[in-house]
């Protein structure tokens, strides 16, 4: 990269963000929403952009000192949890309705991508179970939990983190990474099939790759693997966080009224390139 495309690039990613940190309407005032993986990543990214927004934010996350952090700096709620833990998770919904009256919004978003998860040729069964587990699992475990209480209020929507390679194959495979989100998407379209009548909207939300501490982890550990991925991406970068975080928010909010069941990509057009530009 030359010094002058690095600037450009860099002159870019300063405009986005800033067209991202303020958000140019409050949907969500009054409205509960609890985020998993909040302390960092998509997450936190969610966090920032729904608490701008007027929702009441709870901060779910493992991690105590990143989560707490999150929940602090919006003056928001944090609650330790492990989403595979059906107690946890039912904890972390109690909390939300008790503390807040409400719970409008559920941000399930929490997962791993661990480098044992490989191709299925070298990914044991262990590895298998624990990406099931975190990435998909929990989802169920957390829709569980929030739809009684959107059932009694006859309102609510769910997002739930899936991912563009729900839709499409890769050669370089995360075996049960790429199936744990195929089930999130085929969960979330029956949820909201199952539960519309009731004013209740459940959709999958398929990021692109996003620049995270997951990404920046797989550049580090392995560079030509990740360059084989930004090479396929229309746009010619990753998306940042709060891109993502832009795309919750319009699912949060009544603006996306009529979209349910659906996969809402946000992916630069990966899904829909045959060849990318030179």
């Amino acid at each position: 990269m030359t010094e002058q495309t690095e600037q450009t690039e860099q002159a870019a990613q300063t405009e986005r963000t800033a067209q991202t940190e303020q958000p140019v309407c409050r949907r969500l005032v009054g409205r509960t929403a609890v985020i998993t993986g909040a302390g960092s990543g998509i997450g936190l990214a969610t966090v920032r952009r729904l608490a701008s927004e007027g929702a009441n934010v709870v901060c779910g996350d493992v991690e105590e000192q990143s989560g707490k952090a999150a929940a602090e700096e919006v003056g928001g709620t944090f609650v330790k949890v492990d989403v595979t833990d059906p107690e946890q998770v039912e904890a972390l919904f109690k909390t939300a309705y008790d503390t807040y009256g409400s719970v409008d919004v559920a941000f399930n978003n929490a997962g791993i991508s661990p480098p044992d998860d490989d191709s299925i040729l070298d990914t044991g069964l262990e590895a298998w179970k624990r990406v099931q587990e975190v990435n998909l699992t929990s989802v169920y475990l957390c829709c569980k939990a929030a739809i009684p209480y959107m059932r009694r209020q006859g309102k609510g929507s769910i997002i739930n983190t899936a991912s563009f390679v729900a839709r499409m194959g890769a050669a370089t495979s995360q075996i049960s990474y790429t199936a744990s989100k195929g089930g999130v998407l085929a969960m979330s379209r029956e949820l909201g099939v199952q539960f519309a009548r009731e004013g209740i909207r459940v959709n999958a939300l398929c990021p692109g790759p996003v620049n995270t501490p997951l990404l920046q982890e797989l550049f580090a550990k392995d560079p030509e693997r990740a360059a084989r991925r930004l090479v396929h991406i229309p746009v010619g970068r990753f998306a940042e966080a709060e891109e993502i975080a832009a795309a919750v928010a319009f699912l949060a909010s009544d603006d996306s009224s009529f979209v349910n069941a659906t996969d809402f990509l946000v992916d630069g057009g990966i899904s829909g390139a045959y060849v990318t530009p030179l």
